[in-house]
């Protein structure tokens, strides 16, 4: 697999469409870490990493949904930065999801963080990805 993050979002996209409760997808400490910002930010139910044998281990996400209309709370997964294409912003350039709305996932120096911690930290990084 050559981008384990564009898997990622397309196992947690895929299971938001086919309105699963739970997914499971291979664990990587990059992975862990963007799963913890989708939860901080209010995108997912809640998540537990759990072992395997060979020493990889799983992410289960439980999934959030509205309660009324049953629609996912993300309605879009966007990957921005590509193997063969890398994103990388300054702190003064920052990108802004639906006008602030949406959350953009950087990895930084600092750790993976939102575009809003980022520019309150006045870091930039590389783009992983658009929620919203």
């Amino acid at each position: 697999m050559t981008d384990p993050i564009a898997d990622y979002l397309t196992r947690l996209r895929n299971a938001l469409k086919a309105n699963h409760r739970v997914v499971d997808i291979p664990a990587s400490n990059l992975k862990k870490e963007m799963t913890k910002v989708l939860h901080d930010k209010g995108y997912i139910l809640n998540y537990k990493f759990e072992d395997t044998e060979n020493n990889q281990g799983n992410i289960k996400i439980a999934l959030k949904y509205n309660e009324d209309t049953k629609k996912p709370a993300v309605l879009n997964l966007e990957r921005v930065s590509k193997p063969g294409l890398r994103k990388y912003v300054q702190a003064e350039s920052l990108p802004r999801v639906l006008n602030g709305l949406g959350v953009a996932i950087l990895s930084t120096s600092k750790g993976v963080v939102t575009d809003k911690e980022a520019r309150e930290m006045h870091i930039g990084g590389e783009v992983l990805c658009y929620v919203y």
